[in-house]
């Protein structure tokens, strides 16, 4: 199943993209795509009752605006320089152990959404990556069962303040949490369409043109590795997040240097996932 979810800020409602490609308003269904959702087996739940109620569903428009395609998580865990390339590009040692850190729930907002820069910025940059949702409680998970607690993928830009998290001091998440820095969706992909996650074509282009150009096999870390081992640090909960770090071709790693201005555009993708468009903003 594809999940989604439309509408207002604040006020969004739940939908499906059925097989047949039709969008469909779920609301009736009841549920969020929450914690509790996928707590108490809400895929199996909601699919069981798509049988019999999807033909009575509204259609949704393609102009209604899409949110985050989860509903606030207890937690975004980030991992970073989990790809070779962009660890080369950085001129970072490759990592022995995934690099942890976190992204505040505030920064969650729809994948079309702008990207606003925050005020006094000059380091906005743009980071796509496979994000992971949690499907089960996960603590102490063994990697051969790793698998098993994933729910679905996301597409996740996960936008950064290069001076705030480098030049600063301190943790990354000082870089990582200001309001629209972490559009995710515009779909959960179930595990059952995606059966290769570390195997992803994924890409980002600015402006039309294209920095990032990869695939999820150059990552350093596969899936269940990430999911194993972030769970013998803490418990991940259903429709927790896990971003599992982006390729070469950001904005610290270009020589020179680039970094977002009010009226870029910021296109985005991953096979199988859906695609992101965001235009820069300054704040105001």
């Amino acid at each position: 199943m594809k999940l989604f979810r439309f509408g207002p800020s604040g006020h969004e409602r739940p939908g499906v993209v059925l097989s047949s490609g039709q969008s469909i308003d779920v609301t009736h269904f009841g549920e969020d795509y929450d914690e509790s959702f996928f707590t108490t087996n809400g895929l199996a739940r909601l699919a069981h009752w798509l049988d019999s109620h999807a033909q009575n569903c509204p259609e949704v428009s393609p102009d209604e605006r899409f949110g985050s395609c989860v509903k606030r998580p207890s937690k975004i865990v980030c991992v970073g320089l989990n790809y070779a390339k962009h660890a080369a590009e950085t001129n970072a040692p490759i990592p022995a152990e995934p690099i942890l850190f976190f992204k505040a729930t505030t920064a969650l907002c729809g994948p079309n959404d702008d990207v606003v820069i925050p005020k006094r910025s000059e380091k906005t940059d743009w980071e796509v990556e496979l994000a992971i949702v949690i499907g089960k409680r996960a603590s102490y998970v063994e990697l051969d069962e790793a698998m098993d607690y994933i729910a679905g993928y996301a597409l996740h830009n996960d936008y950064s303040e290069r001076a705030w998290q480098l030049e600063r001091g301190g943790q990354w998440v000082k870089g990582k949490s200001a309001d629209t820095f972490a559009p995710l969706g515009p779909y959960l992909v179930t595990t059952d369409e995606i059966t290769e996650p570390n195997k992803l074509p994924l890409w980002l282009t600015l402006n039309g043109e294209k920095l990032q150009d990869s695939n999820t096999d150059d990552m350093i870390f596969d899936v269940p590795t990430l999911v194993s081992y972030i769970s013998q640090f803490m418990t991940l909960l259903p429709g927790d997040v896990i971003s599992t770090g982006t390729p070469a071709g950001v904005g610290l790693g270009l020589k020179p240097q680039r970094y977002l201005k009010p009226g870029d555009v910021v296109e985005l993708g991953i096979d199988g996932l859906g695609q992101q468009k965001q235009t820069a903003v300054a704040f105001t």
